[in-house]
């Protein structure tokens, strides 16, 4: 697996490209990131102000952590729903005895 980056060490990348002047390899080779990972960065910086409805990496990464969570809780419901009807029907049989 690669390297892992900020989003603030992104946005600071992306930034020198956009504000600063400097070219994508100029950029890339000063931080010591491929040209191909940076330029993806701005193409989702540039995705992201066209639509800003776009989820970053870390709202996606948080999406998917509470989406399983999500999945988690379901399956404990239901089978605290299961232990529950369970329960009921046998202390219904002992009480009736």
């Amino acid at each position: 697996m690669g390297k892992r980056f900020s989003p603030e060490f992104k946005r600071e990348a992306v930034s020198l490209v956009l504000k600063q002047g400097l070219t994508i390899k100029q950029a890339a080779e000063d931080l010591g990131v491929g040209y191909s990972t940076l330029d993806k960065w701005l193409h989702r910086h540039r995705e992201h102000e066209q639509d800003p409805n776009i989820l970053d990496e870390a709202e996606l990464a948080e999406l998917k952590r509470l989406r399983k969570e999500v999945r988690v809780l379901r399956i404990e419901r239901d089978l605290l729903k299961k232990t529950a009807v369970y329960f009921a029907k046998d202390s219904a049989e002992g009480s009736s005895s």
